[in-house]
């Protein structure tokens, strides 16, 4: 009787043995697994930040030889603005129409400002204040002396504005 009761034991303590072991694995495996998808979720926030740096930077590959180009564009917005009654002047705007469309066609667009729209400084770069002549002039733009140009969203060259103060 005492053989059975000491293998009853045994067997007892064998299968609290197995059970705590198995129930350990089952622990270890849930940690494994946790690690697992937390690398997997890494791994994938990776990819995708850098395939949008990767798009922006082929966005703004051309950032410098545009942001170059620039002022040669507005220097054949002044030539066009002069008045002179020459024959050249159709040549000239031929040449500004194909060199505009052209960095048009790079990306580069032409921030839209008017007078008497609104300052804001996040766009516009104030050169100059002048006095208001009513309330309803103060913080709006009262001249464009250059324009402004982004390539994308991001502005490359802020439009250059005399603002009523």
């Amino acid at each position: 009787m005492t053989k059975k009761k000491t293998d009853i034991k045994k067997s007892s303590k064998s299968t609290v043995k197995k059970k705590s072991t198995l129930k350990e694995l089952n622990e270890n495996l849930k940690l494994e697994q946790d690690k697992y998808l937390r690398l997997f979720a890494e791994f994938e926030n990776y990819k995708r930040r850098t395939s949008k740096e990767r798009i922006e930077l082929f966005k703004t590959a051309g950032k410098e030889i545009l942001t170059s180009l620039v002022p040669v564009l507005e220097d054949f917005k002044r030539a066009l603005n002069q008045d002179s009654d020459s024959d050249n002047d159709e040549g000239i705007k031929l040449i500004y129409n194909k060199f505009n469309d052209t960095l048009k066609n790079q990306g580069l667009i032409e921030v839209e400002v008017n007078i008497d729209d609104v300052f804001d400084p996040e766009i516009h770069e104030a050169i100059s204040q002048i006095p208001a002549i009513d309330d309803k002039q103060k913080g709006k733009i009262i001249d464009v002396i250059q324009g402004g140009y982004k390539l994308g969203d991001i502005i490359i060259n802020f439009p250059k504005v005399v603002v009523a103060q």
